[in-house]
């Protein structure tokens, strides 16, 4: 079907079709012209031959750009082009022409209004134009992350043809179209349908030259473990970014401040704090905000509920959502740390003080600590029937040496207890004459 048998449906119109046409004009303002509409413009090509009718398509073509009714004139321009009665070998050449003058169109909306319908125009007769396809879906794409709408950007991208008998698609196109898909999906915090293109990514990454998709990779792999919120894997994702020379220095400083985030949000343990420990000991750590509250971590110092308020105002909406227990992943972060802290400082403890200590009541303080333990994640046993956590009691300890241990303990307090009494001596002797002569 053509624009002629659209317009003349009968075939005597056809045969006669410029005098049948001839009302289908309209006149130019301002002159004594007369101008074919564009459909009639359409017909009048599709009907003539050689390079004539190529000029008099490149001509049109920039009418249109020009005119006020773009869209629903250039859909009519490539369902004319892309005719039977144009042919395969004429189509080719003018529709690759249209997808360069249509990729340089600076109007969004008329990108967004025309590429669906031209798509679903050639869409039929894509084994043509392969690549004017795959073009012409990247342009259309571009439109869409342009307007925010990064879920059909993805429909979009996910309906290029990658496996083709018409034309050889390399490993590294594959890996872009596949990275901009995840990417997109990321942008609407739908990790899901990410994961799914990253794994596709994974099987060939190895064959991938391209240095900017493999650092997109290694991006989105910490951005889906961050979403998934498995951030110890996504905090050494992030650092490892954070040391590629090829990325920006201000980027690879955003890189390492979602790395200690991430390292501060992860499950207590050995592996959290080993992690814990790399980020301390990069020098460029203390550059970032997040420094303050890493140091404090990594130190086993208690944290005061104003320092973590003013961590989790820059935390992003996931690593705020609630767990099941109706706490935060902060909140539970910042329970557990505080409660290895606890562990530092006390041999045992009641869940009674303990509860006080880490902001909850005796119940959920002995359910963590429950937990952790069970986790090899701290070292202790609990005495239910009294109530009393102790800690660092899983390694079997010597008599002998806990009495030394004790002893020692014993004296290093009596020789502070001493120099205390001293400093006193020596700043207040009249309170202290009254004091020991009492």
């Amino acid at each position: 079907t053509n624009i002629i048998s659209l317009l003349l449906p009968s075939a005597e119109d056809r045969r006669n079709y410029p005098e049948v046409l001839r009302p289908m004009v309209i006149a130019c303002d301002g002159s004594d012209c007369l101008q074919m509409s564009i459909a009639a413009q359409l017909c009048q090509l599709e009907a003539g031959s050689g390079p004539q009718r190529t000029q008099g398509y490149d001509d049109l073509l920039k009418k249109i750009f020009a005119s006020e009714n773009v869209a629903n004139d250039l859909v009519a321009y490539v369902q004319s082009i892309t005719s039977d009665a144009v042919g395969i070998i004429s189509s080719k050449p003018l529709l690759s022409a249209f997808v360069s003058q249509f990729r340089a169109c600076g109007n969004n909306d008329v990108k967004l209004e025309a590429g669906p319908q031209i798509l679903q125009i050639i869409g039929s007769k894509v084994v043509s134009f392969e690549q004017q396809d795959t073009d012409l879906k990247l342009i259309l794409a571009d439109a869409y992350e342009a307007d925010d709408d990064f879920t059909n950007s993805a429909k979009t991208l996910q309906t290029i043809t990658l496996e083709s008998s018409q034309r050889q698609v390399s490993d590294d196109e594959k890996a872009k179209i596949w990275m901009r898909i995840c990417r997109c999906y990321l942008e609407e915090d739908d990790a899901t349908n990410a994961v799914s293109y990253l794994n596709k990514i994974k099987q060939i990454i190895y064959n991938v030259a391209d240095q900017a998709t493999r650092l997109q990779f290694q991006l989105s792999q910490a951005r889906i473990s961050d979403s998934q919120r498995s951030f110890l894997d996504a905090s050494t994702a992030y650092h490892a970014l954070s040391t590629e020379s090829v990325i920006d220095e201000e980027e690879r400083l955003q890189a390492l401040s979602a790395a200690i985030t991430c390292a501060v949000l992860a499950p207590a343990g050995p592996q959290r704090g080993r992690q814990l420990a790399k980020l301390y000991k990069d020098e460029r750590a203390t550059d970032a905000p997040e420094y303050g509250i890493l140091e404090k971590i990594f130190l086993d110092r208690l944290l005061s509920p104003a320092e973590v308020a003013a961590f989790a105002a820059g935390l992003k909406e996931h690593q705020l959502a609630k767990t099941s227990d109706g706490s935060t992943v902060l909140d539970k972060a910042v329970l557990e740390h505080n409660l290895l802290a606890v562990s530092r400082i006390y041999a045992n403890i009641t869940f009674g003080n303990l509860g006080k200590l880490l902001g909850v009541d005796a119940d959920r303080a002995e359910v963590y600590a429950s937990g952790m333990i069970e986790s090899n994640r701290l070292s202790g046993s609990i005495d239910q029937i009294a109530g009393i956590i102790h800690f660092n009691t899983k390694e079997p300890k010597n008599p002998k040496v806990e009495l030394r241990l004790w002893d020692k303990n014993v004296a290093g307090l009596s020789e502070e207890v001493e120099k205390i009494t001293t400093a006193l001596q020596r700043e207040q002797p009249t309170w202290y004459e009254q004091q020991v002569g009492a």
